[in-house]
């Protein structure tokens, strides 16, 4: 399959989409603009790392372990494991617990432990629900969950993760600025479009921490017809869409998800590097670390979908999750500077809704921190409509990954936490 098969699918028809998100080679002068906070917390992040990783005083760390064309391969026990634990937990998988689950792989110490793939009639599935041929038919099963019959699978918000990976190596190269830089420079041809002093005054980090202050109706469910992102997907100039809605709080104050502000980082990473996101993630973040086949959606105004167009197979979302796991680099090569990956898997958003009585997930730079008060043992994770999760543990030297296609409901569990739930407990510390 050609590595850019998003290309031949420009201009593709759009309608509502029905969906839900659980859901950066340069010396540390490039990134000085990086909030003070954030690189606290990633020195922070690495001394944890350092202790409770793989370089424990007293204990002999495991040789760095990388995945070539394939992944290496061990056993739950070889790596410190209960098996049965694994055994009960995919057996709850293959018993529809958790409704329908494409794949799910488990990564210690840089080898595959479990490798566990579901079949599921889609075509028979997709029979009750509309299924106009069109590539935000989440219900038509030539585009989702896998794309025309092969092993690329949608990732939906997910995405966002991989899109602020490929943003952090341009501000490694210096190609753009620090989070501190204005955005709405970016977008001047565009004007005039509803703005005031608060939307002039809208950083990068603001769009990457999902606290633009960009009003975005998220009020019912995606498919609705009103929600915001429904009529996104439904229009044909997605960057003006988001630019013509109006700003309705202080920018860097309040988190509210918004699939927009996703939308803009892909424009903003454009006009900074010259290229569009499909083609510098393939040249600076796919091919470095072995993923040659990808498809990303292309938007009808020509710009890659980087809210939730990107398909990759399982294995290759896990080469994804294990980069950042190992601080960026890959077999000796940095390919995104470990300032980027600490900064951006800090929870610059402590509680994404501070204003009820339990504990929620903290958020990075477009991605979800689990455990945002406990440092020992955060983990961090990309998450995208139906079931797809990247998820990293470096405290456990863990990724797991998950995809799956649960988008109209049903009486299932979640996979989202099943790692901590589940596996996490019957994991020996090193």
């Amino acid at each position: 399959m050609h590595r850019l098969l998003g290309e031949r699918r420009a201009g593709s028809d759009e309608r509502t989409r029905r969906k839900g998100d659980g859901e950066m080679k340069s010396s540390d002068a490039k990134l000085r603009s990086l909030r003070c906070g954030r690189l606290a917390l990633a020195a922070l992040s690495l001394a944890v790392l350092v202790v409770c990783g793989t370089e424990r005083a007293g204990s002999q760390a495991p040789a760095t372990t990388w995945p070539g064309e394939e992944w290496p391969t061990s056993t739950p026990a070889a790596e410190g494991i209960d098996p049965e634990a694994i055994d009960s937990f995919v057996a709850d998988l293959e018993a529809g617990e958790y409704g329908l689950v494409d794949a799910f792989m488990l990564i210690r110490h840089g080898k595959v432990v479990a490798d566990h793939r579901f079949s599921h009639d889609y075509e028979a599935i997709a029979a009750e629900y509309d299924v106009t041929n069109h590539q935000y038919n989440y219900d038509h099963p030539d585009w989702h969950p896998y794309l025309e019959g092969t092993d690329l699978h949608t990732l939906q918000s997910v995405t966002k993760s991989v899109t602020s990976a490929a943003l952090g190596i341009a501000i490694d190269e210096g190609l753009l600025g620090g989070v501190d830089t204005l955005v709405m420079p970016f977008f001047e041809p565009y004007a005039p479009y509803p703005t005031d002093e608060r939307k002039e005054a809208t950083t990068l980090e603001d769009l990457l921490t999902m606290r633009s202050g960009i009003e975005w109706n998220t009020a019912g469910a995606y498919g609705s017809g009103d929600h915001s992102t429904d009529l996104l997907e439904a229009s044909d100039e997605w960057i003006r869409f988001v630019l013509d809605r109006p700003t309705d709080a202080e920018p860097g104050t309040r988190f509210e998800y918004n699939d927009g502000v996703s939308v803009l980082l892909g424009k903003i990473l454009r006009e900074a590097t010259g290229q569009r996101i499909d083609k510098w993630a393939r040249e600076r973040l796919f091919e470095p670390i072995g993923i040659t086949d990808f498809y990303w959606k292309i938007t009808p105004d020509g710009e890659a979908d980087t809210e939730g167009g990107l398909y990759l197979a399982t294995e290759d979302l896990a080469r994804f999750g294990y980069l950042f796991l190992r601080g960026g680099k890959w077999n000796g090569r940095q390919i995104i500077s470990r300032a980027w990956i600490e900064a951006s898997t800090a929870p610059v958003v402590r509680d994404v809704a501070p204003d009820n009585d339990r504990p929620d997930a903290g958020y990075g730079y477009q991605w979800w921190i689990l455990d945002a008060e406990d440092e020992a043992t955060r983990l961090y994770a990309g998450n995208g409509y139906g079931g797809q999760f990247v998820l990293v543990h470096p405290g456990h030297d863990i990724v797991a990954v998950f995809n799956g296609w649960n988008i109209h409901g049903g009486d299932h569990r979640s996979t989202y936490l099943a790692l901590q739930n589940r596996i996490l407990p019957h994991v020996e510390r090193e």
